[in-house]
């Protein structure tokens, strides 16, 4: 009885100490890719958020909407009947965005994503990055809606 209690505990040592080093691995590896692909999360935010943009625009046929790509990077979105801005900034060192909405109430706290490196498939070394708040990946498109849906004072939610 003695050898098979030995015999399992230094079973279930040897589980623990892979498993440790495979989330090591795994650290190791979403952080190398969420570096390297960090600017492709945040290109595809950006477009996300321009081709919102013109389509609210198409929609109700005026420039309720107008946007531009600052100097340093930062995208600035108008809302022309509110005069509120909207600002999405990109930290490439740090792997943030963060979105500052003058339509929010003053007790609503500044979006901030993080970008955050995945494993994509079923492969070791299949990855991907994708956008992360309170440790959940967002939903870019629903996200950016609401956002504009607080800029332009309709409020964040649709009303029934």
């Amino acid at each position: 009885m003695r050898d098979e209690s030995t015999k399992q505990a230094a079973q279930e040592y040897l589980a623990a100490k892979l498993t440790e080093e495979e989330q090591k691995y795994e650290d190791e590896q979403n952080l190398a890719t969420a570096v390297a692909r960090s600017l492709l999360a945040w290109k595809r935010l950006k477009d996300s958020i321009l081709a919102q943009c013109n389509e609210w625009n198409a929609i109700t046929q005026e420039q309720t909407l107008t946007f531009k790509e600052t100097p340093i990077g930062d995208l600035r979105i108008w809302c022309a009947a509110r005069a509120k801005q909207m600002t999405v900034h990109y930290d490439s060192r740090k792997l943030l965005i963060t979105v500052k909405n003058a339509g929010r109430l003053e007790h609503e706290k500044d979006v901030i994503l993080h970008v955050e490196g995945y494993r994509s498939g079923p492969n070791r070394d299949d990855r991907d990055v994708h956008l992360v708040r309170n440790e959940q990946p967002v939903n870019i498109d629903m996200l950016i809606l609401a956002e504009l849906r607080v800029l332009t004072g309709i409020g964040r939610q649709r009303t029934s």
